[in-house]
């Protein structure tokens, strides 16, 4: 079917198919941990009609979080897998959230969540930071009515961090209005945030 490796890489899920590997629901961003486990984030699929290990809910509406270490430093053949958080089972609590899609790994090894889609308990789309040891998970930021948290980066000393939200209300202004003061007029416009502590330390810390 393919003529070439070139081709192998262009259709790699078409390969990936062929070959047998396991269909995911939606995979969106992945990141790699200071110890080396790859994290994925798998947004939701509403379709799903059988579970499986790797995908334990079907349907799938609110998306989970796999990650996996490579058994030779990313060069092996083999790697090691397991269910790193499913967001339905936050519902309810504190930090309630649904589709995950943006998702960055710091230094430390904690996880920030990007969310994309429709949240839970009126919320909307967040950032989140995930302790990778404990699973523990705290909100640290809250979008605007129908936008989208995505992007990421750092200062080098983690003390500032870059933000993105995009489409606010799909440019309605009944929506939202944002950045500018609510009038019901004003188209909102994508932007970038930046995120200080007050006492100048390590975001998400």
């Amino acid at each position: 079917m393919f003529s070439d490796q070139a081709e192998v890489i262009t259709y790699a899920r078409m390969a990936a198919d062929i070959l047998g590997a396991t269909p995911m629901d939606r995979p969106e961003w992945t990141t790699v941990a200071p110890n080396g486990d790859v994290y994925c984030t798998l947004t939701n699929n509403s379709q799903r009609t059988e579970a499986d290990a790797a995908n334990p809910l079907a349907p799938n509406a609110d998306g989970h979080i796999i990650k996996w270490r490579d058994t030779d430093k990313y060069l092996g053949t083999t790697f090691k897998w397991d269910i790193f958080l499913i967001a339905q089972d936050t519902h309810g609590t504190e930090n309630t959230f649904s589709d995950p899609d943006g998702l960055w790994a710091d230094p430390d090894g904690r996880l920030f969540i990007q969310t994309d889609g429709g949240q839970k308990d009126g919320m909307n789309n967040q950032m989140l930071v995930a302790d990778t040891n404990t699973g523990e998970i705290r909100r640290l930021f809250a979008g605007v009515t129908g936008d989208e948290i995505t992007g990421i980066t750092l200062t080098s000393n983690r003390r500032t961090l870059f933000v993105n939200i995009q489409h606010l209300g799909k440019g309605d202004p009944a929506s939202t209005n944002f950045p500018a003061a609510l009038d019901g007029v004003t188209v909102p416009r994508d932007a970038t945030i930046v995120i200080t502590r007050k006492d100048g330390g390590i975001i998400g810390s």
